[in-house]
């Protein structure tokens, strides 16, 4: 058996990550273009002008590999007071299943609790079922709230924090390593 180790490393995004993170976009939604809307697939994947309108309006976290590639991405931001909404969870498809998605929630939600945050939100649609066991195995739940996102269902999950339970913390210098 080979095993094959990978390192990546989660921090802040700054502006030059800007074409790092609409590749990582891109590619990780590449597979689910014919199961979203025209509409609805160009609003998740962005454009080089909303990556950086992202970039300013919000906290955006980055997963590097040893090379410096972006290979994952998140974002977050306040919506009222004490709610912190993620946006924009990707992960490129050769680093699905690595740690990446977990590590970047982990440092997400690090940072919105850093803001003062007691709940968190985030929308999903229907194509994205991985995405929805990986936030139902870190807390959150469906809220029952479905918006229409260009003609396709947008699910609402949320997760109440509690200052007594702490994610597993993601320091954003911090290195991980997979085997696969």
């Amino acid at each position: 058996m080979v095993t094959e180790s990978r390192t990546f490393l989660i921090r802040r995004a700054t502006d030059g990550d800007a074409p790092g993170i609409l590749e990582t976009l891109s590619t990780a939604f590449e597979d689910y273009r014919d199961r979203y809307t025209r509409e609805a697939f160009l609003d998740t994947v962005l454009t080089l002008e909303t990556v950086g309108q992202r970039l300013s309006d919000m906290s955006l976290f980055v997963a590097i590999d040893e090379t410096g590639e972006i290979v994952g991405t998140v974002g977050c931001h306040i919506i009222n007071g004490e709610e912190g909404h993620i946006r924009g969870m990707a992960v490129r498809p050769k680093w699905q299943g690595a740690g990446v998605a977990t590590h970047l929630l982990n440092s997400v939600e690090s940072a919105l609790r850093d803001m003062k945050c007691t709940r968190i939100s985030l929308d999903t649609t229907e194509p994205l079922q991985r995405a929805m066991q990986l936030y139902e195995k870190h807390g959150f739940c469906r809220s029952g709230k479905v918006s229409d996102f260009f003609g396709m269902n947008l699910f609402e999950y949320v997760k109440v924090l509690k200052a007594e339970d702490p994610p597993e913390r993601a320091e954003s210098q911090a290195s991980h390593e997979t085997h696969l």
